[in-house]
This record gives structure tokens, sequence and C-alpha cells, in this order.
């Protein structure tokens, strides 16, 4: 294949993925993240740690066209397990959020109607906050997915490898913002 074909069929490649041309524009913020430091108040409140266990607050901007719905979690790859924590897994975020108030993943603030949490490595729904052990930071990165359906197809107790299996499938678009976080 010569190089202008090459170049062309590549070209028609990325105009079948919606992910290549929008992604960079999606974008996350969280004022609990924004010095870089998990916050005191989302640590736990167990196990240890003596945090307010607060979900943060997330505002997500410029999604795709076609965003029918989306995901958001919040994972620790640093975790001590060999497969990382997942500390927050929220699903079918309506297309027209674009936030979720601190403490929503604890029932301190209101989830947009049709939303639902999944389980997290804990193994119940609902946000659980940091809690690395002794030793070096840990990485918590919050992730959004846009997505091209309206629900997830997963049952309401759906790990959350079911629940990245799933959505990546059927996602438009990703942002993410991460914070470090100690003892």
């Amino acid at each position: 294949m010569t190089t202008s074909r090459f170049m062309a069929a590549f070209a028609a490649a990325l105009s079948l993925c919606p992910q290549a041309g929008l992604s960079a524009d999606f974008t996350v913020t969280s004022a609990a993240f924004a010095s870089g430091a998990v916050q005191k108040e989302q640590f736990a409140d167990s196990m240890g740690c003596t945090g307010g266990n607060i979900s943060p607050d997330i505002r997500w901007s410029n999604a795709p066209v076609g965003t029918k719905s989306f995901v958001v979690t919040i994972y620790d790859k640093d975790a001590p397990t060999g497969s990382g924590w997942w500390h927050w897994v929220v699903i079918d975020l309506p297309a027209d959020a674009n936030s979720l108030a601190a403490g929503a993943g604890n029932g301190k603030a209101a989830l947009p109607h049709s939303t639902r949490m999944t389980p997290t490595d804990l193994g119940t729904p609902g946000f659980l906050g940091a809690c690395p052990p002794d030793g070096p930071e840990h990485d918590y990165t919050i992730t959004i997915k846009a997505l091209g359906i309206e629900r997830l197809p997963v049952p309401d107790d759906a790990t959350p490898a079911m629940v990245g299996f799933v959505s990546n499938m059927n996602t438009l678009a990703t942002a993410t913002i991460s914070a470090k976080g100690k003892r």
C-alpha cells in the first residue's frame, strides 16, 4: 500500500471513531481535586482512616454530540490488591447532567433521576473514601465517560469490571482528573 493510500485509509478509520476527534474537548474538574491532593473530606471514616467520607464535587463539560448518558468512577490504581480499588461507580447519568455535588455518593446530595450507583470493591454501592496503607502516595482518578446509549445494560449489582467492560464498548469520549493521597 502506498503512503498516500495508507494515510487516506487511516483518516477514514479515524472518522469512524468519535472519541478520536472529540475527546480532547471533553473535560472534568473538581474543586476537591484542584490542588492535586485528596482532601481530608474525601478520606474514609473507617479502616483506620478518620476523614469525612464525602464524595467529591465533579463537573464536566463539552461532551460530544450524540452523548446519551454518562458513567462516573473513582479509582485507585495503586491499591495493594493486584487490581487497584474502585471507590465509586455511578451509571446512567442523563445526557443533560453536567455535575455531581459533593456528598452525592453518600446520600448527602441528590443524584439525578434514573442514576444508579453500582457496588464498589467494598461490595456495596456508594462512595468509599480514600484510605491507603502507610507508605507512598496513591493516585485517585475521577473518570467521566460520555456514552452513546441512555442506559447501561448491566444489573444493579454489576461489578466495577462489568461496568467498565460494557461502558467501554459504548464510550464516545473520556475525561479524567487525578489527585494524590497518603496517610
